[in-house]
Formats: structure tokens, sequence, C-alpha cells
């Protein structure tokens, strides 16, 4: 783990695969620490240079009293993290925190006190405030933590956030990074424009927009002199396919492709997104699209979410059969066959 900032700032500003935490579940949904544990040691193993706990992939369900769940998930992913990750190495543990400004602080508190380096800031609960008052919020919050901002899209729960909002965000002195998630490009490149505006050197920008990762990643944004680079990525699609992520963004730190040959890699890399994130239902399948994949591998025992009515969209299965055969170069079927016995193991 990183705890003081300015480490945390360079590991960040390095680029960072980032992959957000799925829930392991049961089929009777209940919590499989067994399969929780395999996760985190996938993810180590593949190389990740962090992890996002208590986001949207774990499910928000598990801030609900009837499951109760944030407080032990946060904890057992952050000990075994601590258990398995070699002390040399730099890895940076991140809890998702939202909801109003005292729920935030007290899940901020939590992650502090396990040992997290940084929050993931979502604002759902408060997109009807203005943005005098998301800024003090996200100022209350950066006093516990540094703090991730974090542009969700509007289909599961985000809003707008203009230019402005941005800028003032960016000069926050806890603000270490910035996830981009709008799914549009206007959007983020708002968010792009008012970081470079901001002349803050040391605040990294990743991609959330699985629908142009690639995209993201390859392109030298016009703002800033030097132009402005998305470094790394936070990302519900890196919880699959972990290792191959970690060899594109060396790839896109040192390979020589043509842009052809990157938009190629795009396309291909968001057609497989499609499958998992089922954006033709406005995305009502991204998590269980998501489980599905990790039960194929045996990563999770079932694809089953604390919401009952969570499940794959009409069709979803049949698309994620098409992708998985078409694009096993954004899969790690063999990497996980070789060592989940091991990471299964106590």
């Amino acid at each position: 783990m990183i705890h003081d900032i300015s480490t945390l700032r360079q590991h960040l500003n390095e680029g960072q695969v980032i992959p957000a935490m799925p829930l392991a579940l049961n089929a009777d949904r209940s919590w499989s620490t067994r399969h929780q544990r395999a996760l985190v040691r996938y993810y180590l193993d593949a190389g990740a240079g962090g992890l996002a706990v208590g986001v949207h992939t774990t499910q928000f369900e598990i801030r609900e009293p009837n499951h109760a769940l944030f407080e032990p998930v946060l904890r057992f992913c952050a000990e075994e993290v601590q258990k398995y990750c070699k002390p040399e190495r730099r890895f940076a543990l991140i809890a998702g925190v939202c909801g109003p400004t005292k729920q935030a602080v007290a899940e901020a508190e939590l992650a502090r006190s396990l040992g997290y380096d940084a929050v993931l800031l979502s604002l759902s609960a408060l997109r009807d405030e203005d943005d005098a008052a998301l800024i003090a919020h996200c100022r209350r919050v950066g006093e516990i933590l540094p703090l991730i901002g974090f542009y969700l899209q509007r289909t599961i729960g985000g809003r707008d956030y203009g230019y402005r909002f941005w800028r003032e965000f960016a000069g926050i002195e806890s603000v270490v990074a910035i996830k981009m998630a709008p799914f549009d490009r206007y959007a983020t490149l708002d968010v792009i424009r008012a970081v470079a505006d901001s002349t803050r050197e040391d605040l990294a920008l990743y991609t959330g927009n699985d629908d142009h990762i690639i995209h993201d990643l390859t392109t030298p944004f016009p703002f800033g002199n030097p132009h402005r680079r998305i470094v790394g990525g936070l990302l519900g699609q890196w919880a699959v396919g972990t290792r191959q992520a970690v060899a594109l963004l060396h790839d896109v730190k040192h390979a020589q492709l043509s842009a052809a040959e990157w938009a190629t890699r795009d396309a291909t890399l968001t057609d497989f997104n499609a499958a998992l994130f089922d954006p033709s239902h406005r995305f009502a399948g991204c998590i269980a699209g998501i489980q599905e994949l990790l039960r194929r591998e045996g990563l999770v025992p079932s694809r089953a979410c604390l919401n009952p009515d969570e499940d794959l969209s009409p069709g979803q299965s049949e698309e994620i059969d098409r992708t998985v055969s078409r694009y096993p170069e954004w899969q790690d079927s063999a990497f996980i066959q070789e060592n989940l016995d091991r990471w299964l193991s106590d």
C-alpha cells in the first residue's frame, strides 16, 4: 500500500490498471470469502497497480442494513492485499465512497482506518445540489483521505458536471486523480480541459469510459503544454482480462502501432465490452455480465447479485458467447486456469 500522498501521486501518474472489484456471491446470495480472496490474488498476480473496492461493480447494495457487507468487504480485501502483496510493491487501495456528506465522511473514515490510500468519490446522492455545495462536500471528504473524482454517466445515476465544476474541483489540494466515466466525448473533454487550465501537473487522468478505453489512452488531448494524456484506467471492464489489460497499457506506453491499428483494437475491446455491459438495455446487465464471465472462469461461484432482480438481460448470454469466442485476446483464460487452485486455497 501507499500511505503518503506524494508517492500516491507519482504512482497514479505513472499509469496503472485498477480493476473495480466485483462481489463474489454464492447462488443463494451469501458472500463467498474464498472466491473474494481468489479475485484479490488474481488482480495482484495479473499486475494491477491498484484495486477499487466498494464501487458500483462491488454492488452498492452492500451498504444496505439487511446485507451489512460494506465494512466486511472493505476490511477483507484490504487485509488480503496486505497479506499477499510484497512489501516493496506499490499498490493503491481505493475505497468507493458515496452518499450525503455525513455518510461519505463516515465511509472515508472507515476506509482510512482499514489502510486505504484514497477514495473514489461518487456524487450521485447530491446530484440536485449546486456546484458550491458539491465542492464543499468534496473538500470535507478530502480532509480525510486523498480524493479521486468520479464523473459517472447519467444512465446509472450520474448527472452532468460542466467545465466550471471540474476546474474548481481540480483546485482542491487533496485531489490526486479524476476517473472520467460519462460515456460522452464532450463531457470527457470538459474534464481534461479543466485540469489542463488548472495547471495541476500532479493530477492524474484515468478513463472509466469502458466504451472507448483505447481511444482514451492513446489520444494526446490538445489542452496544456505538453498535451494532456489519460494515463490509466479504473474500470469495471478491467475486472476481467486484467492481465491482458496490463499488457495493453504497456503497449500504449511503448508499442509503435499506427492510428488505424489502435482504432481496430479499440473497436474489438468495445465490442467485447458491449456484451458484458449491456448498453442495448441501458446497462441493466452490466454487473451480472462481469459476474457471468468470472463465473465461467471459476473465479466466482455464481453470477448472482444482491438485488434479486438484477441479472443478465435477454440475449446477453448469447452476446457473451459470441464475444468470448471472437476475442480471446481480451481474456485471461489460460492464466486463470494455471493459477486458480492456488488462488482459491486458504
